[in-house]
């Protein structure tokens, strides 16, 4: 996705990173050139703005669930291993008793 115009910020890096952006989970430089990207390219914005009023719905919905530790640590490494163009595992998905998706032990 981009407008065809150059940027400083380069859209695909805009879109890798957006939900740590959305998540305020990057350096205040960052959040600065992404915000100056968001005035520059609107199929960019139009993009954030979805992902955020999904967030925002996901949230409502589902906010009161508690999410295991464990569990954002394996996702957020398997995030890291897909970006980086590494094989990810095949791991089986389980429902423990409480309800609670959980991976299968490594």
């Amino acid at each position: 996705m981009s407008c065809g115009e150059p940027h400083e910020t380069d859209c695909s890096e805009v879109l890798d990173h957006l939900y740590e952006f959305l998540d305020h989970e990057m350096p205040d430089s960052d959040c600065t050139k992404f915000e100056v990207h968001f005035e520059e390219c609107s199929p960019c914005l139009e993009k954030y703005g979805l992902e955020q009023a999904v967030k925002k719905l996901v949230k409502r919905c589902c906010g009161q669930d508690d999410v295991p530790s464990d569990l954002r640590s394996k996702v957020m490494g398997r995030i890291d291993l897909i970006r980086s163009g590494q094989a990810v595992p095949e791991q089986d998905v389980t429902v423990a008793e409480s309800g609670q998706p959980t991976a299968a032990k490594e």
